[in-house]
């Protein structure tokens, strides 16, 4: 079956460079971008469009299937690798931006011989 494009969970994203992401936001659609399962259980008519007329540029506009869809396992199992190979990078990606964060923290200037005896002193008085 095609992909849905009336499902709920169907998303597409286009960017300034000219690509395009079409995908099943529950990660159902193991041949995504260009077929959905045939009984997928989590199929929900979109609700929100129901009433739009949809021009030429619409959700319509996929590449071509590969001539091996539905008769070799190898797709799913290659997006499966790709996508494990993004999961497993991402843990480092945030622990990198953490340190930059941690290390663009405001320091305190270094006070002087003179400047911590000041504050000693005034810390004796009171």
């Amino acid at each position: 079956m095609p992909m849905r494009t009336n499902c709920r969970h169907y998303e597409t994203r286009s960017y300034a460079n000219g690509e395009t992401v079409r995908k099943c936001n529950l990660d159902l659609a193991p041949e995504a971008p260009w077929r959905c399962p045939e009984s997928c259980p989590e199929y929900l008519p979109r609700r929100i469009d129901v009433a739009w007329d949809h021009g030429t540029l619409g959700v319509q506009d996929f590449a071509e299937e590969p001539d091996s869809l539905g008769e070799d396992d190898s797709i799913a199992a290659l997006l499966d690798a790709a996508e494990d190979i993004v999961n497993a990078a991402g843990p480092d990606i945030l622990t990198e931006i953490e340190a930059e964060r941690r290390g663009k923290k405001r320091r305190r200037p270094r006070m002087g011989k003179k400047t911590r005896a000041k504050k000693r002193k005034k810390g004796r008085k009171r």
